[in-house]
């Protein structure tokens, strides 16, 4: 009796440590998910905030400035507009000064003119796109002038691209490293239990019949190992939240779901398929074999 406890004991030391190594494996591999998401999400906040000014000249109407502001909002390229007037135009500038400017310029008339601050979407902030728009407006004889930073432009997609394709390099081999980790440990689990294998067979359970046994085990410790992962990763984000509440603005729970949903078909595939590759070996081993 006690050597059966002892065996169960093994056995279920065994399953809890493979189940634990996936759950590290798959956590770190979902850590760098949610990074990448952010990086990102990051990315697109940057390019969707780079200010591009339509100035008008001082004598449009402001039916045609609303015209062409509707003209922009349809768009695709464009992901908010919003008209600043002359009177808001100097209101800004006195809260940026600390001080009313008009009074500065006693009689003189309001020199600032009206204008239309436009944000465009992540994928056409970038100075090819906005050329070809800025090239538009400027045929318009109701437009001043365009005004918007080229060098911040290209500097932000410059980087943008640069980490991207780290990224996305470093997602690759960390992937290939966690499919390693994961198939070396569900390898170590069923040599730990090579004996009760050939146990199984020698009592006249058939291969299929074990094999099956084995895979559902992979299965359910692929599955929990995942939930377990999921479940770290919710308290480190959470608790990010908590001290970085600006983190909000670049969430996406559809994509943060996406991850969490993705680890655990990862866990639950790499244990099954795992399990039937290394199980393959001893399910046809002689006995000497499995003491090598």
């Amino acid at each position: 009796m006690s050597e059966k406890s002892s065996s169960k004991r093994r056995v279920a030391g065994s399953y809890f440590m493979s189940m634990m190594s996936i759950a590290l494996v798959l956590f770190l591999l979902g850590v760098f998910a949610l990074l990448m998401m952010h990086a990102q999400k990051l990315s697109n906040h940057l390019k969707e905030n780079i200010g591009f000014e339509v100035v008008m000249n001082s004598n449009v109407k402001e039916t045609k400035i609303l015209q062409l502001q509707k003209e922009l909002d349809v768009m695709p390229a464009v992901k908010s507009t919003e008209y600043i007037t002359k009177e808001e135009a100097i209101r800004r500038l006195s809260d940026d000064l600390g001080e009313d400017f008009l009074k500065w310029l006693g009689n003189e008339e309001n020199p600032l003119l009206p204008s239309i601050d436009v944000r465009f979407n992540a994928d056409y902030a970038n100075n090819d796109s906005i050329s070809v728009i800025e090239a538009k407006l400027l045929k318009n004889p109701d437009v001043k002038e365009i005004y918007y930073q080229k060098s911040l432009v290209d500097l932000v997609d410059q980087n943008v691209n640069r980490i991207g394709l780290w990224l996305v390099g470093a997602s690759v081999v960390l992937l290939f490293i966690a499919i390693a980790l994961i198939r070396y440990t569900l390898r170590l689990s069923i040599y730990a239990k090579r004996f009760l294998v050939r146990s199984m067979l020698l009592v006249g359970a058939s291969a299929s019949y074990v094999r099956r046994h084995f895979i559902r085990s992979g299965i359910s410790q692929g599955f929990f190992g995942a939930l377990l992962a999921d479940a770290f990763l919710a308290l480190l984000l959470y608790g990010l939240m908590q001290r970085l509440p600006e983190l909000a603005l670049i969430q996406d729970y559809r994509i943060i779901i996406s991850i969490f949903v993705g680890i655990i078909v990862l866990g639950i595939l790499l244990g099954g398929l795992s399990t039937r590759f290394a199980l393959r070996k001893y399910l046809r081993a002689d006995v000497d074999r499995l003491y090598a």
